[in-house]
C-alpha cells in the first residue's frame, strides 16, 4: 500500500514571532504551503532564508475563507494539514496523524482538541476545555464555506473523527493583540450578518454582550481561571458588542 502523502497549509500575516516554531512543527509534511497576505515584519525573511524548502505565495487579505480556499487550492496531496501560526503540533500529535493516515478506515476528517495559552500561560476553562477544529482532512472533501468570512469551516464533512492528542494553541502573548483579533473579527462579522438583511437592534447589542459574559465566565468556568478568564470573559462580550456597534455603521 502506498504511503499517503501529506500538504502542510498556513495562511500568514505578521507572524514573525510564530512562523519559525509552527513551520517546524510539520516539518514531517510531504509539502509545506504558506499563503502570506503580504506581511510587513521580518515574516516572509524567516521563511525564505531558514525554510527554503517551503511554497510561498502571496495574495492580498479579503477574508479567511478566501485565504484558505485559495491556500488549499495550491495542495498537490491527499491530505490537508491546515494549521494556524499560533498553533504547534506536539510530536504526540504527529505520531498520531501519520498512523492514522494509514488507516484503511480512516475517516475523511478529523477534529484537533487545543490547548489554549494565553499571555504564555495555560488556560483550562473558559470554554477552552472543549475547543476543537478540523485540522486534518482529505482534499477530496472539499472547499471552505464561502457565506462565512471569519470562524470559516469546512462543507460537506461526514462524520468526522477527533485525534487524542493535543494541538497547542499559543493564541495571544499580550492583551493588546488579542484585542486587535477581536476588533478584526467584529468587522468581518458585521459584514457576514449585513449579506443576511440582519437589523440591528441596541437590545440586542446589550443583551448578547453581557449573555456572552455570563456563559463564558460562569457557565463555562472562566472564574476557575482567575485573572484570566475575567479578560476572556470581557473579550467575548466586547466581540459581540463591536459586531453589532459595527453592524450599525453597515446600514448607514
Amino acid at each position: 500500500m502506498k504511503n499517503p502523502k501529506i500538504s502542510a497549509l498556513l495562511i500568514t500575516f505578521n507572524e514573525e514571532k510564530n512562523i519559525e516554531e509552527a513551520l517546524k512543527s510539520v516539518d514531517f509534511a510531504d509539502e509545506i504551503i504558506v499563503l502570506d497576505s503580504y506581511s510587513t515584519d521580518k515574516t516572509i525573511d524567516i521563511i525564505k532564508t531558514k525554510f527554503p524548502e517551503v511554497k510561498l505565495y502571496q495574495n492580498k487579505f479579503e477574508d479567511f475563507t478566501k485565504q484558505r480556499n485559495l491556500c488549499l487550492s495550491y495542495a498537490n496531496f491527499e491530505w490537508i494539514l491546515f494549521l494556524d501560526a499560533d498553533e504547534r503540533v506536539t510530536p504526540a500529535l504527529k505520531a498520531e496523524i501519520l498512523q492514522e493516515i494509514q488507516n484503511p478506515k480512516a475517516k475523511d476528517a478529523y477534529y484537533f482538541k487545543r490547548k489554549f495559552f494565553f499571555m504564555g500561560e495555560p488556560v483550562h476553562y473558559s470554554g477552552t476545555q472543549n475547543d476543537k477544529n478540523i485540522r486534518l482532512f482529505k482534499k477530496t472533501v472539499g472547499n471552505y464555506d464561502e457565506n462565512k468570512r471569519v470562524h470559516e469551516g469546512l462543507q460537506n464533512l461526514n462524520n468526522p473523527g477527533t485525534l487524542k492528542n493535543y494541538l497547542l494553541h499559543f493564541s495571544f502573548d499580550s492583551y493588546q493583540a488579542y484585542y486587535h483579533k477581536v476588533i478584526h473579527y467584529a468587522q468581518l462579522k458585521a459584514k457576514d450578518l449585513r449579506e443576511k438583511n440582519v437589523p440591528y437592534m441596541f437590545i440586542k447589542q446589550i443583551t448578547k454582550s453581557i449573555f456572552n459574559f455570563f456563559k463564558m465566565y460562569i457557565i463555562k468556568l472562566g472564574i476557575l481561571d482567575g485573572r484570566k478568564g475575567i479578560i476572556l470573559s470581557y473579550l467575548s462580550a466586547l466581540s459581540s458588542f463591536k459586531t453589532y456597534e459595527y453592524l450599525k455603521e453597515e446600514y448607514i
